[in-house]
């Protein structure tokens, strides 16, 4: 098993910033892929951007690329994911998840482990 614990949100102005960190323990983090989703009101979950085990391969979706980075420190069980430029449609409910594989995947549904979300307002 591997427990995930999101932090790091909060509410900022269009045009700031703001960093999540998700902080695993259990089971071996390194040997996991891991991915940020979200999920805004009235709207599906979706897939923001994902991070192999080795953090040599990142992928992120059009909507953030240039605006979001993504990194992983294994020896310190913990992923953070850099928001920067941050629009009002970027506000959602920010969940980091990890999967028994090294490879990105885009569907939610290929995670196994979540964490409780974490809440990020973006104010015009």
């Amino acid at each position: 098993q591997v427990q995930l614990v999101e932090s790091g949100g909060g509410l900022v102005q269009a045009g700031g910033s703001l960093r999540l960190s998700c902080a695993a323990s259990g089971r071996t983090f390194s040997a996991q892929a891991l991915g940020w989703f979200r999920q805004a009101p009235g709207k599906e979950r979706e897939f923001v951007v994902g991070i192999t085990y080795s953090g040599r391969s990142t992928y992120f979706t059009d909507s953030v690329k240039g605006r979001f980075t993504i990194s992983r420190d294994n020896d310190k069980n913990t992923m953070y994911l850099q928001m920067n430029s941050l629009k009002p449609e970027d506000t959602a409910v920010y969940y980091c998840a990890a999967r028994e594989a090294m490879n990105i995947e885009y569907s939610e549904h290929a995670y196994e482990y979540w964490g409780q979300g974490t809440q990020v307002t973006v104010s015009s």
